[in-house]
C-alpha cells in the first residue's frame, strides 16, 4: 500500500474519531462472507458505522487525535473492525446478540468518555444508558407527581362536586 492511500485512510480515521462520540474494537475473525454481510446490515439498520482497519493504520490515528487514546492500544492485535455510533450501547446490544457464537468478539471500547478493554466489559457496556433514555427517565419522574396532584385534584373536585349537589338536592 502506498504512503498516499495510508495517509487517506489514517485521516478517514481520524475524522470518524471526531464526528463519533463512541466507538467499538471488535475482532471479526471466524465469520464467513454471509455472516459478515448480515452484521453489517444489522450495523446499518442500527446505525452503526462499521470499519474494518489494519491496526497500524488505527493505531497512528489514535497519536493524531487530541484525546489520549494509549488504553486501547493493546487491543490493536489480530482482526480488528471499529463500530462508531453517535449511541453508546447501541454496538453493546448487537454484540450481545451474538454471544453464544462469541464473534463479533469485544476487544475494547470508548463510550462515555471512558475506556473498556476486553470482552468482560460487554455488560457493562450494554447497561449505559443512552442520552434519550436518561431524558426519558427524567421526564417520567418528574411527570409522576404532577400526574398524582392532578388525580387528586380531580377526584377532590368530584367529591366536593357531589357534596353540594346533594345539599342543594336536600329539601330545607
Amino acid at each position: 500500500m502506498r504512503k498516499e492511500v495510508k495517509d487517506t485512510i489514517i485521516a478517514n480515521l481520524g475524522e470518524k474519531l471526531g464526528a463519533y462520540p463512541h466507538f467499538y474494537l471488535v475482532d471479526l475473525s471466524g465469520l464467513d462472507a454471509a455472516a459478515t454481510s448480515e452484521l453489517r446490515r444489522k450495523c446499518f439498520k442500527n446505525e452503526i458505522n462499521m470499519v474494518v482497519v489494519k491496526n497500524t493504520l488505527l493505531h497512528k490515528a489514535f497519536e493524531a487525535s487530541e484525546i489520549d487514546f494509549e488504553p486501547l492500544y493493546g487491543s490493536l492485535k489480530g482482526n480488528t473492525a471499529v463500530m462508531f455510533t453517535q449511541t453508546a450501547n447501541v454496538p453493546a446490544k448487537l454484540i450481545k446478540e451474538y454471544e453464544k457464537t462469541g464473534i463479533p468478539a469485544l476487544k475494547a471500547a470508548y463510550a462515555e468518555e471512558g475506556f473498556y478493554v476486553g470482552a468482560d466489559k460487554l455488560g457493562e457496556l450494554v447497561a449505559l444508558k443512552s442520552k434519550n433514555e436518561l431524558i426519558a427517565e427524567v421526564v417520567a419522574l418528574l411527570q409522576s407527581p404532577a400526574k398524582n396532584v392532578v388525580s387528586a385534584l380531580q377526584s377532590g373536585a368530584n367529591t366536593i362536586h357531589g357534596v353540594l349537589k346533594t345539599l342543594g338536592e336536600r329539601p330545607e
